[in-house]
């Protein structure tokens, strides 16, 4: 099943969409929204599934269905918690910098709360008031969506808890990070708003790239219209998503609606630093990796941030090359 988000109000409008991302039905009949639709889950799948085989089989016309309409699935949600579960990724910042890399590293997931009621869609810019100096950076990641999940849950049964899987540009601005950090109370403002795609999706129609609470497929992240990374976001992923819902729900129950990312997705070459796509590797989900090797192999980064023009697009293809949550499209703006 696919849902997505039409724009209209503060939490958009619920429609189904069909597996090629063409076709779109309403369900307002049966939840107005994604919350309401989280929210009932329980009475309310059957019904919407059966509706999604009726828009897939052609028995429902439907209605067109244009990404640039789209919220992000969940407008805004009652938590946004984002792991680090590449921990390659933690691991090249830390050797950049000339930091001892804690072995609780490997061992417990690192992880901070988000602001999420502000979520922008897809297609919708990333306005700041200034460039210099903010370091602005995408990173792509895959997040799902869970039901309500009991405090203490295992990272096995953890599992049975997600009801959506989708993904998301968690913007950064590395420029603000190391003055919050020092402050020892974390981030804020070095953490504006986050995009996620179009459509979420439920596990089954990721088929057998789904395993383990991992998604085995390439995220693909173009930026300025060239192919920066395309990482398999089921390789050197240390903590799966069981294990970070795990981690969140240790000490408190997490609502129906509540996100859970994966953290920028990181791939080793040969059990050392990725290379770049140009160079035969498979590339960076964020500008801060590509900075952080040049900065370990040559002593500083050559990369540049972004800036006001620039455009990064992220998506993830089937094995059949078929857009599976269709395509975040931003550009960096000024306010």
């Amino acid at each position: 099943m696919k849902l997505a988000s039409i724009k209209k109000g503060r939490d958009g409008q619920l429609v189904l969409v069909n597996s090629a991302l063409t076709k779109m039905t309403p369900v307002n009949d049966i939840a107005p929204t994604m919350q309401a639709a989280l929210d009932n889950w329980a009475t309310i799948e059957k019904q919407l599934n059966a509706r999604y085989l009726e828009l897939e089989n052609g028995q429902i016309q439907g209605q067109e269905f244009i990404q640039t309409r789209c919220a992000s699935p969940l407008p805004r949600a009652f938590q946004w918690a984002d792991g680090s579960a590449y921990v390659n990724h933690v691991e090249l910042v830390r050797k950049a910098r000339n930091a001892p890399m804690p072995s609780s590293f490997w061992t417990e997931p690192l992880m901070y709360q988000g602001g999420s009621d502000s979520f922008l869609g897809p297609y919708e810019p990333i306005t700041m008031p200034q460039s210099d100096g903010f370091g602005i950076d995408f990173e792509a990641e895959v997040a799902v969506i869970t039901s309500d999940v009991p405090m203490g849950v295992s990272a096995q049964d953890a599992l049975d808890y997600i009801l959506f899987v989708m993904i998301v540009n968690d913007v950064s601005l590395r420029g603000l990070i190391p003055g919050e950090l020092a402050k020892g109370f974390g981030f804020f403002q070095s953490k504006p708003s986050s995009a996620f795609s179009p459509v979420c999706v439920t596990p089954d129609e990721l088929g057998e790239a789904w395993k383990d609470g991992k998604v085995h497929l390439p995220l693909l992240s173009t930026f300025n219209d060239e192919l920066f990374g395309k990482p398999n976001a089921g390789v050197d992923m240390t903590f799966n998503f069981g294990q970070l819902i795990a981690h969140a729900a240790k000490t408190r129950p997490l609502c129906a609606g509540t996100i859970i990312g994966s953290g920028t997705v990181s791939n080793k070459l040969d059990d050392g630093p990725g290379k770049s796509v140009k160079a035969g590797g498979d590339g960076y989900s964020c500008i801060a990796e590509i900075r952080m090797i040049e900065t370990i192999l040559q002593g500083n980064p050559n990369t540049e941030f972004m800036t006001f023009g620039d455009k990064i697009s992220i998506e993830m293809l089937d094995h059949n090359c078929q857009s599976i949550f269709g395509k975040i499209e931003q550009t960096i703006n000024r306010v």
